[in-house]
């Protein structure tokens, strides 16, 4: 079972881009304004979730019918979702795994400059990632904007965004703000002093794919 996209929800935290992946394997990802990784099973009209980090959560399922899931969370909220293609050959191919999602992890210690630029280049394979899914399974579009990231996206590129525009949740995943800063200061050397040849294509997937591919190995 797989489900992701939450397109409405009377919580805040949430976005567009937030994500529950129930695998068959009985292994979950979420990002529901937190990152958190684990094994799910179903239990009567439960949905229980046992993180990695030693707490279990139950959602009482209001609604599961074809692809569409409605899960209550504690303040009496439904969280609706709609169910997207996820069957994938290996977690590699998985934009919602946990290797491809390495970046969303808070640091636990200062992290070094190859620390960081293997942080960095972890959200920008996401990102390749996530484009060629959306391409692979024909999807007509995908948000970008409301995933956390230090790049500001466009329709025909990206650009790095001013540190004061930094989403709150992407200042989380590191260490202190000293990190945070030396993570934006290794992409704006990059976009400073390379550039990267955008396809020339229509297809605006096949773009970003290209693009990302370059930016990992600009960072390495």
């Amino acid at each position: 079972m797989y489900s992701s996209g939450i397109h409405e929800s009377e919580d805040t935290t949430l976005t567009p881009a937030s994500f529950m992946d129930l695998q068959p394997d009985k292994t979950y990802t979420f990002d529901l304004g937190g990152f958190d990784y684990g094994h799910w099973e179903k239990k009567d009209s439960l949905l229980v979730l046992r993180s990695t980090k030693g707490f279990t959560v139950s959602f009482p399922i209001k609604h599961f019918f074809g692809n569409e899931l409605s899960l209550q969370i504690g303040t009496g909220a439904i969280l609706n979702f709609e169910g997207r293609p996820g069957r994938f050959s290996s977690p590699a191919d998985n934009p919602f795994s946990l290797e491809n999602n390495q970046w969303r992890v808070p640091a636990t210690k200062k992290e070094s400059e190859k620390e960081l630029k293997t942080r960095l280049r972890n959200h920008c394979k996401f990102y390749e990632i996530y484009f060629r899914w959306a391409l692979e399974t024909g999807l007509s579009s995908i948000d970008v904007r409301s995933t956390p990231s230090l790049l500001k996206m466009y329709g025909n590129g990206f650009a790095l965004k001013k540190f004061e525009e930094l989403p709150a949740l992407w200042r989380s995943y590191f260490y202190d703000e000293e990190d945070c800063r030396n993570a934006s200061a290794i992409i704006k050397n990059i976009f400073d002093h390379k550039d990267i040849a955008w396809a020339n294509t229509d297809n605006r997937f096949k773009m970003f794919i290209s693009a990302f591919q370059q930016l990992q190995q600009f960072i390495k």
